[in-house]
């Protein structure tokens, strides 16, 4: 029995053979040089990772998240709102991990204390859909995380509600389901 290919078929494969293979050789082509960067570093050393500043965490994870979360809410989106409150605690958990100290100020102690209860009341207003007690535990939060800021020296940061519901990229209303 002989076994013949269509030459498009052959062709595919053959381009998916040569990807592949190229793909390899660029892999196995960049160990030497990561190898070689790695044996240049003094022994007993290693190089710097990236730690963001706390500006940098607030500004790039804890602010967006305090802003959707209360867009969200504001739109009925109840289950965006608590999928953004509990990225809110992880990133608030991951500030604290990362800066344990701020001004001679156990940071990830005084976060906990400040955000324990409004991050519980939001949880709770959220799962029973009330606008109103969602609004008061925001609030709540919102005047924890400004005497936050006063405790550690950066009291020129003050934050509040959103004022207008276009200052974020996200899709707030969604199709009917």
């Amino acid at each position: 029995m002989s076994f013949t290919m269509p030459i498009n078929q052959h062709l595919s494969k053959s381009s998916i053979l040569l990807a592949l293979a190229t793909s390899a050789y660029c892999s196995l082509a960049l160990l030497p040089g990561a190898t070689l960067a790695q044996s240049d570093a003094p022994a007993g050393s290693t190089a710097p990772s990236y730690l963001p500043s706390i500006s940098d965490f607030m500004i790039a994870t804890i602010q967006p998240r305090h802003v959707r979360a209360w867009i969200a809410a504001r739109s009925g989106d109840w289950s965006f709102a608590g999928y953004e409150l509990g990225n809110l605690k992880g990133a608030f958990d991951r500030l604290g991990r990362a800066h344990p100290m701020e001004h001679d100020i156990p940071l990830k102690d005084l976060i906990v204390s400040v955000t324990a209860q409004p991050f519980e009341d939001l949880h709770k207003a959220i799962q029973s859909k009330d606008w109103t007690a969602f609004s008061k535990a925001y609030t709540n939060l919102t005047s924890a995380c400004n005497s936050c800021h006063e405790a550690t020296n950066h009291g020129v940061v003050v934050i509040r509600a959103p004022t207008d519901l276009s200052i974020s990229d996200q899709n707030f209303v969604r199709a009917a389901q």
